[in-house]
């Protein structure tokens, strides 16, 4: 359960919404507030220890972020993201990590490729474990630093902006796996693309993987 904001983290940030939109954010991040789900004001007033005005302003920040909707007189909600949604943002998911294959395998260093084997090595270790929320969380670190990698703040903005949307199609039943073994050999063939310094083979390469992803998402959607 969050804790209310301390003071001094409001003096560092400035904006009790700003803080309060990224923690119903991390919410959405880690599964416990799913579409359809309502968003309670008074009961983020208690969790947060803040007026009901930033909770507000964080929730029509979020909304115009795309991740919530606000209904007269019924509330706030999660959004519900349709099948045709889901299909339009993996396929532009998959433009976006492909412009960051191209981008990237050029220009990568022998200490950016290590650091990617880190992160492989870290999402072996969880899946092993079983630990699914944890493997969730590196597969997620995993391909923003990819994007990051590249440099361009432009490109990191929008397909972070990609993302959060894409957490709205989280479930609380899924085991967060989405096929863990699949997705770990296609993280490895994505460093090993990266290290040809080919840029066809690493952004084809990174594209295969986000389309495979939604064809994985699907087959469980229909389970």
């Amino acid at each position: 359960m969050t804790a209310s904001f301390s003071q001094l983290e409001i003096l560092r940030t400035r904006s009790v919404a700003g803080l309060v939109q990224e923690e119903i954010l991390d919410l959405i991040k880690t599964g416990e507030l799913v579409a359809g789900d309502k968003l309670n004001e008074l009961a983020f007033v208690k969790r947060f220890g803040v007026s009901r005005a930033p909770i507000r302003e964080a929730f029509r920040a979020l909304e115009e972020a795309g991740l919530v909707k606000l209904e007269k007189n019924r509330g706030v909600y999660v959004r519900e993201i349709t099948e045709p949604e889901a299909r339009e943002l993996y396929e532009l998911r998959a433009a976006l990590d492909e412009m960051a294959g191209r981008m990237l395998a050029p220009r990568i260093t022998l200490a950016e490729l290590a650091e990617l084997g880190g992160w492989l090595d870290r999402l072996a270790e969880a899946a092993s474990r079983g630990d699914m929320v944890q493997y969730f969380q590196l597969n997620i670190g995993f391909h923003d630093r990819v994007v990051e990698m590249t440099g361009n703040a432009i490109l990191l903005e929008y397909y972070r902006k990609v993302i959060d949307r894409m957490h709205l199609l989280r479930r609380r039943n899924f085991s967060g796996s989405l096929g863990s073994e699949a997705s770990q050999a296609e993280h490895r063939a994505i460093v090993e693309a990266l290290t040809t310094a080919d840029p066809g083979q690493a952004g084809a390469t990174m594209r295969a993987h986000v389309t495979n992803g939604y064809r994985r998402l699907t087959a469980l959607l229909q389970a």
